[in-house]
């Protein structure tokens, strides 16, 4: 495993609609162990691959719960993901963004939604997700599409902090 550099803004590949992944193999394997890496070694709670400037459908969440700190978190990998169902409730939050370093906004998301792709070795995947998970999630599906925060955010401003992950 060996961390690998975030690209930051304006990074052209942030920009690009990612590729579906259809091997599953070596090199897949590789990324996904290589983003771990990365994820942690950044404190993110999640990481999709054109971050690490690979233009696939490959993103990391790591999450776990604020009431129990001696459950260690889940990390999920999922490839290919997509959103089949967002909730009609919509709830604005904070986000930032390991690429986009210094700034967060206030973004509004469904807060559930229904998510289907493929886990790290092609098996098919669905899952129900509601609360912070879902919103980093949404973000995360973002990034392989194209989309920025900023570009949902009904307001921006600066921090203090070298980036604040979602």
């Amino acid at each position: 495993m060996a961390a690998r550099e975030i690209i930051i803004v304006p990074h052209q590949t942030l920009r690009k609609k990612s590729e579906k992944v259809s091997v599953f193999g070596p090199d897949l394997q590789q990324l996904i162990e290589d983003m771990i890496e990365t994820l942690h070694e950044n404190s993110g709670a999640g990481l999709a691959a054109p971050q690490v400037n690979v233009p696939q459908q490959v993103i990391l969440v790591e999450y776990g719960t604020e009431e129990n700190e001696e459950i260690p978190p889940t990390l999920y990998v999922v490839i290919n993901p997509r959103v089949t169902r967002f909730s009609q409730e919509i709830v604005t939050g904070a986000e930032g963004c390991l690429s986009i370093p210094g700034l967060m906004g206030e973004i509004e998301r469904a807060d559930e939604i229904v998510l289907e792709g493929q886990d790290r070795f092609g098996e098919p995947l669905k899952m129900r997700l509601q609360g912070w998970v879902a919103r980093i999630f949404q973000h995360e599906i973002d990034h392989i599409n194209g989309i920025l925060f900023t570009d949902r955010a009904t307001s921006v401003w600066e921090t203090d902090e070298e980036h604040y992950p979602v």
